[in-house]
């Protein structure tokens, strides 16, 4: 018996989701948008292959997080010099870029691979209530 893989999708079947993000918990939200992303939401998921939808977050902003977080929650970049380790808390990181917490946290959860940017391009993030992508007829996932 052989195992059945299925076919390259087009990207005419990938749909497009919207997500509301206020008053979503920040880790339980991004594992929503990472499985969306990927595509393991569909019956014709494959590891290798990418075939996830786009998804749109509105209110990207406007998350919570539980317990102390939002002063203990450190973000780390190095500049590359010597001793360059630089660590924003998150209540800082919020007001300088307010969609970069949920953007690390779902790139985070993506696999590690030559398909994660790909995947990463189709995560469209808000601030406000409104987006730009009307056109193309969104979905709203309900959590």
């Amino acid at each position: 018996m052989k195992t059945l893989t299925p076919k390259q999708t087009l990207s005419s079947d990938r749909k497009w989701y919207v997500i509301d993000a206020e008053g979503q918990t920040l880790g339980r939200l991004s594992t929503i948008i990472a499985t969306t992303l990927r595509g393991k939401n569909k019956v014709d998921f494959a590891p290798h292959m990418d075939n996830g939808d786009y998804v749109i977050v509105i209110n990207a902003d406007k998350f919570l997080v539980t317990g102390n977080k939002m002063n203990d929650k450190m973000y780390h970049r190095h500049t590359g010099y010597l001793w360059g380790l630089i660590s924003t808390p998150l209540n800082k990181l919020l007001v300088k870029k307010p969609t970069r917490p949920l953007e690390a946290a779902v790139s985070w959860m993506l696999p590690k691979n030559k398909l994660r940017s790909d995947m990463a391009a189709r995560l469209k993030l808000f601030t406000g209530s409104e987006h730009t992508y009307n056109a193309q007829q969104p979905e709203t996932i309900s959590l």
